[in-house]
């Protein structure tokens, strides 16, 4: 069955146009978007050599201007969102969407200044009376890649970031989401001249010459498939690159947890945006013995959550008909190979409404338990020992997020130092993404670098290392000729 699934992993398609194969079946009659993409970084990057290091007034301006144009019309962007997934809450939109952006772009007003400000160095006592800083420097002309799943977040929240650090930037919207995209790329031509952000819509071969393209820095959210072809691609640049994917991301349930407490939790972090989330939880290992309580425990609380299910528009549907049919074929092959499936609800294949499943018994092989699913399917893998839950982590690649419900400092100390993980989250689901201090990014084939906060203020910036040598100093003392001075020196230099 896996052959038969349009893509190789789960999310691929939060960025399908950066893909390579994409690219060689787009019409070889159409225009080859390359050359318009190069004119206006080129444009961007003129722009920015006149004003390479703007104040930091200058930036907290444009970041208000942003604010201010994204926020001013959140009822259309709203409107585009449930428009282009078919079923998409409001509230659920300026939950996850407008409240951690608003979040993003007050801490960069309220800390940018001091960001921005060169950090004094120690330079070791043999080059002393010298002095050594660290100055901020915007990079240039940052590339954005952004997923389907929160158009409006993973659009906006790199370029806070990128802002902050002076720099100018280029956006890639998804053509999974094409209403959000055009109004994005609207607005933003609105706010900002078009040799400062600029909003780049078009399929896939448009996103494969936008990742080509050689900028001071791209960064990609999307799968991990894709992120080896965006990495090659920037490569060929020594782009440097920032890489949000995925993966399977574990919820870990302690031997002594509050089932009932952990079971809510998961499940409000699985049922975001129906599972399309990158951090969503991937699958759960809990002790042995736990399947039904938790089973029981999910059915119930689901009925609350979204009662008449059919009709509640609470609930977001699948972003697209081939999606809904890979989340069937996902089960569906998993139940073949002896997976029992546990419906909290119905499916309706006109509305793209999928309710959770949880998954219980189904094979290491199958791909359900291979692929990021990135949709509310859950699969539950019972365990005997804490030692056993981590080796079963351990030997998976390291997940983009990792959950541990616990109330024990040892279960929860065990977990968080013999763990590798993008990020984590004790006793809740999704919420350290949202944490102001915070920074988010992957680790091994779940990214790498990261952003958000002064992270991606760093992320976007070079961090200039800069020495300054003082009028009165010893340097001739390490001068040639070389003899017995300078042997002398060097002796006492390594001795002390």
């Amino acid at each position: 069955m896996r052959q038969d699934l349009p893509e190789a992993t789960a999310h691929d398609t939060h960025a399908t146009h950066a893909t390579h194969d994409a690219r060689a079946a787009h019409d070889a009659r159409e225009p080859d978007p390359r050359a318009a993409l190069d004119t206006l970084l080129a444009a961007q990057l003129e722009a920015f050599l006149r004003d390479p290091f703007p104040s930091w007034e200058t930036r907290a301006r444009h970041l208000k201007t942003l604010r201010d144009v994204l926020f001013s019309h959140r009822d259309a962007l709203a409107e585009a969102m449930n428009a282009d997934f078919g079923q998409r809450s409001k509230a659920e939109v300026a939950l996850a969407e407008f409240v951690v952006l608003k979040q993003e772009i007050d801490a960069a007003l309220r800390h940018g200044a001091r960001w921005m400000k060169p950090r004094r160095r120690p330079v070791g006592k043999w080059l002393l009376p010298g002095r050594a800083k660290v100055v901020p420097q915007p990079l240039g002309v940052a590339g954005i890649v952004v997923p389907w799943n929160y158009p409006l977040l993973l659009a906006a929240s790199p370029l806070v970031c990128a802002l902050a650090a002076g720099n100018r930037a280029m956006i890639k919207m998804s053509e999974l989401t094409p209403r959000t995209s055009a109004l994005f790329e609207a607005l933003i031509g609105k706010a900002f001249a078009r040799d400062h952000v600029a909003v780049v819509n078009g399929d896939a071969a448009v996103g494969a010459a936008f990742s080509a393209l050689p900028f001071d820095h791209l960064l990609f959210t999307g799968s991990t498939r894709v992120g080896h072809e965006v990495m090659r691609a920037a490569a060929a640049n020594l782009t440097p690159v920032t890489l949000e994917l995925g993966g399977k991301s574990p919820v870990i349930i302690g031997e002594e947890a509050r089932l009932n407490y952990a079971v809510d939790s998961v499940l409000l972090g699985k049922t975001l945006n129906a599972g399309q989330t990158c951090i969503a939880p991937d699958y759960v290992l809990l002790p042995r013995g736990q399947e039904a309580a938790f089973i029981a425990r999910a059915r119930t609380r689901f009925a609350q959550l979204y009662p008449d299910f059919s009709n509640n528009r609470d609930y977001t549907s699948i972003i697209s008909a081939r999606h809904f049919e890979r989340l069937q074929r996902l089960a569906g092959e998993a139940e073949a190979s002896g997976a029992q499936l546990h419906a909290l609800g119905p499916h309706d294949a006109a509305t793209r409404r999928f309710a959770p499943v949880i998954v219980t018994q189904a094979g290491a092989q199958t791909a359900l338990m291979q692929e990021e699913i990135f949709g509310p399917i859950l699969p539950l893998v019972p365990y005997d020992t804490l030692d056993e839950a981590l080796r079963y982590v351990n030997a998976r690649p390291r997940p983009l997020s990792l959950y541990v419900y616990a109330d024990d400092s040892r279960t929860v100390e065990r977990v968080t130092r013999e763990t590798v993980a993008g990020g984590m989250s004790v006793n809740e689901t999704l919420l350290h993404l949202a944490a102001e201090g915070l920074p988010f990014g992957g680790v091994g084939a779940s990214g790498m670098g990261a952003y958000h906060g002064y992270e991606g203020f760093v992320t976007f910036s070079k961090m200039k290392p800069v020495f300054t040598q003082a009028r009165l100093n010893a340097r001739t003392l390490i001068a040639p000729p070389y003899g017995r001075r300078i042997a002398m020196l060097i002796r006492l230099m390594l001795k002390a």
